[in-house]
């Protein structure tokens, strides 16, 4: 039986603040008698609200009631309350997520949705998020192809590479279209401290207080677009891109197949060019521009994303509700356990290295010098040896070993029937070690970019609930 329901996505960024609600409908295939198994089998986005620059009251913190004030002017125009609402999503990315108030923030407009995904996103999870809602992921896994998605916001680029629909990698870039300001009377107003510092070294002199010299600012922005030629491999590195690059760049083991776009400079790539450079206060027409005309647009296939700007969660879905495997293992009851982002291993990542492959894709969860919890998926193996199970542990506490340190609970969900002899084996590693809590489950199927809830358990401790939450984007296929 089908179910209407809406669900609202709100996303804070370093720039642009916007509220969307969508209409989905959802459907029980499970059989009567059966734990429920609720799938999404349409979504239409219903409303889009303007979209706002994020307001901020200083450089180190966001203004919450000019925050909840677009919110809930968003909820008067479409005209529901949050009554209304039954799930959403709530993200903060980009320089907000790393704002001293972003989890008072998350917290504080947390009653304006339902059972919601509520998280704060670091550059490379903001990377995965935006590559899969502007579609690269789904054309990566279609046509076969490696896809590199640059989502170019206000203030960073952020760049993830789907192969055959599998997150491969990510990196992150000091680039972007508000990193100079410009006022009504043509004034920079504005300067990021990296825009300074390579103007500087560029010997071009441009200040905040001047008057805008269009052929003084592009040489900045060419420069920033050869930088980015950089970041994937068509242009040979400089010291520049080591000064950009934030947390990390790519690793470029791989050759590009197509590259997507998205992001608020992304239409300004795609669409007609436009007269008035400054429409919006800063250099993102200028930027986008230059892109087009770059060899990021003539050495690599370029393709068109399902969104661009619009390349963001509009909401969130109780994607499965199951029951885990009856082979479970925890420390003790630390449930229930709500949001926690998957970090998901493929196979190829399993087979070549666990604990590297581990190590390199923690760092995707990385808030300033912090790992936020995640859930580590792997698929596991079905008639494990003993010595296969001690090797597979080993690796799982080397790959988090950062996060252990921080005293940050484990928690592994494997889709083959192994969970109890992999989490004891797990604990009894770590006896004398370090001391946290260990969570080992199994039979349950997730992917990166999903969050899960796990409940208390049930059956005398057997088992226990598990909610998957999928994020929701307006146009791509999922």
């Amino acid at each position: 039986m089908e179910e209407g329901i809406l669900s609202v996505g709100i996303d804070i960024g370093t720039s642009t603040t916007q509220v969307i609600f969508s209409r989905l409908v959802i459907e029980n295939t499970s059989s009567l008698g059966s734990i429920p198994n609720i799938k999404i089998v349409d979504k239409q986005v219903a409303y889009k609200s303007s979209i706002y620059f994020t307001p901020f009251k200083s450089e180190d913190e966001i203004d919450g009631p000019k925050i909840r004030d677009i919110l809930e002017e968003g909820y008067k125009e479409f005209g529901v309350s949050p009554s209304d609402i039954k799930t959403g999503a709530v993200i903060i990315t980009g320089e907000a997520a790393g704002k001293s108030n972003s989890s008072q923030i998350l917290q504080s407009i947390s009653n304006l949705a339902g059972d919601f995904v509520v998280s704060t996103a670091g550059p490379d999870l903001e990377s995965i998020i935006a590559g899969r809602g502007s579609g690269a992921e789904y054309i990566s896994k279609k046509d076969g192809k490696t896809v590199a998605n640059l989502d170019i916001g206000g203030g960073t680029t952020n760049i993830a590479v789907f192969k055959c629909g599998e997150v491969i990698d990510t990196g992150c870039l000091n680039i972007g279209g508000r990193l100079i300001k410009i006022n009504s009377d043509k004034r920079i107003t504005y300067m990021s401290p990296e825009i300074k510092s390579m103007s500087k070294d560029m010997g071009i002199d441009v200040y905040e207080g001047m008057d805008f010299c269009k052929d003084k600012v592009q040489k900045i922005v060419e420069t920033m677009v050869y930088t980015l030629e950089e970041a994937v491999g068509i242009r040979k590195e400089s010291n520049l891109l080591k000064k950009l690059t934030l947390n990390h760049g790519l690793k470029l083991n791989y050759d590009i197949d197509y590259i997507v776009f998205s992001g608020g400079v992304a239409d300004y790539i795609y669409d007609k060019d436009y007269d008035d450079l400054l429409r919006y206060g800063d250099i993102g027409i200028i930027l986008g521009q230059s892109i087009k005309r770059s060899n990021l647009n003539k050495k690599i296939q370029v393709i068109k994303p399902y969104e661009t700007i619009g390349a963001t969660v509009v909401g969130a879905g109780s994607h499965t509700t199951e029951i885990s495997g009856s082979t479970i293992n925890y420390s003790k009851d630390i449930f229930p356990l709500k949001n926690i982002p998957i970090l998901r291993i493929p196979d190829e990542g399993f087979n070549k290295g666990l604990s590297q492959a581990i190590d390199e894709r923690l760092k995707w969860f990385l808030l300033e010098t912090r790992i936020q919890q995640v859930a580590l998926s792997i698929k596991g193996l079905k008639n494990p040896s003993f010595t296969q199970v001690q090797e597979i542990a080993k690796s799982i506490i080397e790959g988090m070993d950062e996060s252990l340190k921080q005293g940050i609970p484990l928690v592994v969900i494997v889709e083959n029937d192994m969970a109890k002899v992999l989490g004891q084996t797990m604990l009894n590693q770590l006896k004398n070690k370090i001391d946290v809590d260990v969570v080992c489950i199994d039979n349950i199927s997730v992917k990166n970019g999903d969050f899960i809830d796990i409940g208390s358990p049930l059956l005398n401790g057997g088992v226990v609930p598990v909610v998957i939450k999928t994020l929701i984007f307006s146009q791509c296929e999922q």
